[in-house]
């Protein structure tokens, strides 16, 4: 991967190494199997992935699956071919949470045994109201003085499944008094009658991410565990559970700013609501923000890895524009996207002087930013297709295109007149009627005059038909992380975020594409073929060809 220049967390690592704290650097990737990684989630594996390249070090993939309510094999599955797709591919091996349940269990009745641990009955209500705010210490639970035996007893019953959901949890014994609200005798067990997708029916109790997760960093030897700015309130209870467990190996958490994006949302919670409502066709949509949907919009590994350097790594709240993310793919794409011609919304051309049963051929440059790309020969006929919105009616202002009796210059070919055109009964034009100057070929007109506007075509005879897709932004609010009092995401959604074009015409080069190749569509943006729908010719956009939606 290539080089980044070193961000704080590399100097904090630059320090750990020049005072002998380990030898070898070891990071992980935690998520939760609740749903689709997105962008914010390629920030947190950029960071732990090129951290552990940089130094030689390794590179854990770890499921965070404690909570047995909403985790499913498909997340597990796509979590895995999400990292693989950016390169970033765990050598340090591939683990989950569930597999330390044992372990986590053994440490909490040796917590339960030093009297750092007891058995709360207090309901989760309750348990709130004891807590305190953050001006005024809470109280402790009438069952906190609980003897030893007893908690252990009752600990024994709780995994034996002798209680009901919420009957009690396992709390830590910190200090009820503490500044920091999480200190305040956090639960690290809770009850929860449900089937483990990967463990069955063994537990009916589960740890807490704040017990479980620096139990599972230690024993797989992580020394930085790197993780996003919600959980800096957090470390204190990581750094507690660490050194009562008295792992003679204590890994350190450092913690870094989420990535947020203009006009999109990052909550699982408000994306899985997106896919299950029907808003968008499901986490891959195109629309959606996660690598899947991305991946199938046409985004390249290299693109999105380059967007997470140029957004920057800090411990600073901040948005980052999404017409960031546009350059990022876009400035890849122009050099190395193969050209070619799609007429999105056609109207049919007839070039009257032109005879019926010829075909010429004109070449076109495959890409002029590669020149080993070559080129490649479009055939010309009578019939031809152009962009409906190349042709006008009537004379506009700065409208440099077709319309009666101005010229304009068919790329790589003639020079043509509109003479006339055809409309419906409803007034929609449906044949245009034009002669070529056949003399012009690719040359300028001998007598001199200039041809102001250029418009791209593709011959009727030689062309294919497919539906192309475009995509725009999910959100018409730019930030969406602070939505006004009363108002919530669905306020905001883009009613023009996927415009469908069912009648489009392709280059014949191109009606048996992969999903993997990206096309420049000469004067449009860039595109590739839709993944999700091979029974059909189908491309979505990418991007546009510059930025016209301004910040």
């Amino acid at each position: 991967m290539e080089e980044l220049t070193s961000f704080f967390i590399h100097d904090i690592i630059d320090r750990d190494i020049a005072q002998g704290f380990s030898d070898r650097i070891h990071t992980r990737f935690p998520p939760e199997p609740n749903g689709y990684l997105h962008i914010g989630s390629a920030k947190a594996i950029f960071i732990n992935y090129f951290t552990a390249q940089k130094y030689n070090g390794l590179f854990n993939l770890r499921y965070d699956d404690t909570n047995p309510v909403k985790e499913d094999d498909e997340y597990v599955k796509s979590i895995y071919e999400d990292l693989k797709w950016l390169g970033c591919e765990p050598n340090g091996g591939v683990y989950y949470g569930s597999d330390y349940f044992d372990k986590c269990y053994q440490f909490a009745v040796q917590l339960i045994n030093q009297g750092d641990a007891y058995v709360c009955d207090l309901s989760a209500e309750e348990m709130r109201n004891y807590r305190g705010t953050l001006t005024e210490p809470g109280k402790e639970s009438p069952y906190r003085n609980r003897s030893i035996q007893e908690n252990l007893k009752l600990f024994e019953k709780m995994k034996n499944g002798e209680f009901e959901d919420g009957a009690c949890t396992l709390r830590a014994k910190i200090d009820m008094s503490s500044p920091n609200i999480n200190m305040r005798d956090p639960a690290i067990y809770r009850i929860s009658h449900t089937k483990h997708h990967r463990q069955g029916d063994k537990w009916c109790i589960y740890p807490l991410y704040d017990f479980a997760h620096p139990i599972q960093d230690a024993l797989e030897g992580i020394t930085h565990s790197l993780c996003s700015l919600e959980f800096e309130n957090h470390r204190p209870l990581y750094d507690w559970v660490i050194n009562k467990i008295g792992f003679e190996h204590k890994p350190h958490q450092y913690e870094f700013a989420r990535l947020n994006v203009t006009h999109t949302v990052m909550s699982k919670r408000y994306l899985r609501e997106l896919v299950e409502t029907g808003v968008v066709d499901g986490w891959d949509d195109p629309r959606m923000p996660t690598l899947c949907g991305l991946r199938r919009r046409g985004y390249t590994p290299s693109s999105i890895i380059e967007f997470v350097k140029k957004a920057g790594i800090s411990k600073a709240f901040s948005i980052v524009d999404i017409g960031l993310l546009e350059h990022c793919v876009r400035d890849e794409l122009n050099f190395n996207a193969q050209r070619r011609v799609a007429v999105i919304d056609p109207v049919k051309v007839v070039i009257d002087n032109y005879p019926e049963d010829k075909t010429e051929y004109f070449d076109f440059i495959n890409n002029p930013n590669d020149e080993n790309a070559g080129t490649r020969k479009l055939p010309f006929s009578k019939n031809i297709y152009i962009e409906s919105a190349d042709f006008k009616t009537e004379k506009e202002p700065k409208f440099f295109r077709l319309f009666p009796e101005n010229e304009v210059r068919l790329m790589n070919c003639y020079i043509i007149k509109c003479t006339g055109y055809e409309t419906d009964t409803d007034g929609k034009v449906t044949v245009i009627h034009a002669t070529a100057d056949l003399e012009t070929g690719c040359k300028m007109p001998s007598d001199g005059r200039k041809i102001k506007g250029t418009i791209h075509w593709l011959s009727a005879n030689n062309c294919t038909d497919a539906k192309i897709v475009k995509y725009d932004r999910l959100f018409t609010e730019e930030n969406m992380t602070a939505l006004p009092e009363g108002k919530s995401y669905g306020d905001y959604l883009n009613p023009d975020s996927v415009i469908c074009f069912d009648n489009s015409k392709v280059e014949k080069s191109i009606e048996n594409v992969t999903p993997d190749q990206k096309f420049q569509f000469v004067r449009n943006g860039y595109y590739c073929r839709d993944s999700k729908n091979q029974g059909e010719l189908v491309f979505n956009s990418i991007v546009d060809l510059r930025d016209s939606k301004g910040k």
